[in-house]
């Protein structure tokens, strides 16, 4: 546990303290929750009982029904399973702006000391960089989102084939079943007046000043009950043929799990052993899978830790920065704007359906992201509009979006963690992808008419209950 934890102030625990509060801001479950664990182990030290702490702001970046109701559809799940443990819960929806904001430091008050979670993008990391100097207590932060801990690599690493090593080195000592430990004093105390514990997420989301006009998704519902179920789908049905069919939307043979991930319903650790272990028993390989659950996403999480802005352009490798600055000026076959790639109004039908995928479902197949991404790229007045547009894209409308995943993917796209290739106009040396290419590789017109059909009649036959 100690490799998972640091202390971001100096202040000592409060003597005459009634809890040790836990701030769940990015790792929202009761289980493989190494924070809470954490919080659990200094409240049995101190002999006190632990409080955890949930807030949804309707003031965060590009704040909407789709995501309100997807955190607010795994709050009664919480509060179920932290009573069962003993641990009390406060979950507090701020509706508007003109209510209170202070939450968090008024549970602090009487708090010994607070811990949460090490996140290295969005607003948990601005959270981690100020927060902790107004507080009197100690202000812990602590990795669940990792298997391989992100304080285990020292730099930024260049790319999948320079951390595989590191990883796979370290696996053995993380990859491990890991249980909550029991509180030794139960939390007693009611709920202030401002903690709901079953709301009804569409309504609750109405009355919220947030943006109404995004959805919530028709695939996707939040929580970690429809996490696990989520997990059991996959791992029964589509494990076996992962490594076969992920690249191929229409056989919907991945995961679906990013959403649930990245609002931290469910633990990677979790899903990998449940991947192995399925993987053992029916004489199956899982290597691909883990591989992207843990090679490349925690390639993700080291990429946003030790990145200054891991959302800029100047990540990007120094040899695309360079063909991108050569290239800048190249004629581009079609120019879109926001409006246009918002609406998915291109002259391009595939790329049209992926954005439409975003739009209703709130995720895009992975594979064809990576293409609707690169045509952004090529149909953009510059290499920076074209980045902007893909950040705003997933910022508002996907559930896994303002992730270390997410930006790490979509600065993919211009050369990180990538290599260079055939020079061509526009990209230079980046990596090209081209509808005719996905033609050959996928079943486009299949894709095509799922989308069709979703739009059409807003029911999608693969979600999450």
């Amino acid at each position: 546990m100690r490799d998972r934890v640091r202390k971001l102030n100096d202040a000592p625990f409060r003597p005459q303290a009634r809890y040790v509060l836990y701030w769940a801001q990015m790792n929202r479950r009761t289980e493989y929750n190494h924070a809470l664990a954490h919080a659990i182990e200094l409240a049995n030290e101190h002999s006190l009982p632990v409080l955890f702490y949930e807030g949804l702001t309707c003031a965060y970046p590009y704040a909407s029904d789709r995501l309100h109701v997807f955190i607010l559809e795994g709050v009664a799940d919480t509060a179920a399973a932290l009573k069962k443990q003993g641990v009390g819960y406060v979950f507090y929806p701020r509706r508007k702006r003109s209510d209170p904001d202070d939450i968090l430091y008024r549970l602090a008050r009487e708090a010994a000391a607070v811990v949460t979670d090490d996140y290295p993008t969005f607003i948990a990391r601005q959270h981690n960089q100020r927060v902790p100097a107004r507080l009197d207590i100690p202000y812990f932060v602590v990795d669940s989102s990792c298997i391989v801990p992100m304080n285990h690599m020292t730099r930024r690493e260049y790319a999948a084939y320079t951390i595989r090593p590191k990883i796979h080195k370290a696996l053995s000592q993380h990859l491990r079943p890991f249980e909550t430990p029991r509180v030794s004093r139960r939390y007693e105390d009611p709920p202030p007046p401002y903690h709901i514990e079953s709301p009804d997420p569409p309504r609750l989301a109405a009355e919220c000043e947030i943006d109404h006009t995004v959805k919530p998704s028709i695939t996707h519902r939040g929580g970690a009950r429809a996490a696990h179920r989520a997990l059991t789908r996959f791992i029964t049905r589509n494990l076996r043929r992962y490594a076969r069919e992920r690249n191929e939307p229409s056989a919907h043979a991945t995961s679906g799990l990013s959403p649930y991930l990245h609002f931290g319903c469910i633990s990677a650790l979790e899903v990998a052993l449940a991947a192995r272990d399925h993987a053992a028993q029916h004489g199956l390989i899982a290597d691909e899978f883990l591989e992207e659950l843990i090679v490349r996403r925690e390639l993700a999480f080291n990429h946003a830790r030790f990145s200054e802005d891991p959302t800029s352009l100047e990540s990007a490798p120094a040899w695309a920065l360079e063909t991108m600055r050569r290239h800048a000026g190249d004629p581009r076959p079609y120019r879109y704007n926001r409006e246009q790639f918002e609406s998915a109004a291109t002259h391009d039908e595939l790329w049209n359906a992926a954005q439409k995928e975003l739009l209703l479902r709130g995720t895009i197949h992975g594979y064809y992201r990576m293409y609707w991404g690169k045509k952004i790229i090529e149909w953009s007045t510059s290499y920076q509009d074209a980045l902007d547009d893909m950040i705003y894209l997933h910022d508002r409308y996907s559930l896994d979006g303002r992730d270390p995943n997410t930006y790490t993917n979509i600065l993919w796209c211009f050369g990180l963690h990538d290599r260079p290739w055939v020079e061509r106009p526009v990209f230079g040396q980046l990596r090209y992808m081209s509808h005719d290419g996905m033609k050959r590789k996928t079943n486009t017109q299949a894709y095509l008419r799922e989308i069709e059909s979703l739009e059409r009649t807003g029911v999608d036959p693969f979600r999450v209950e």
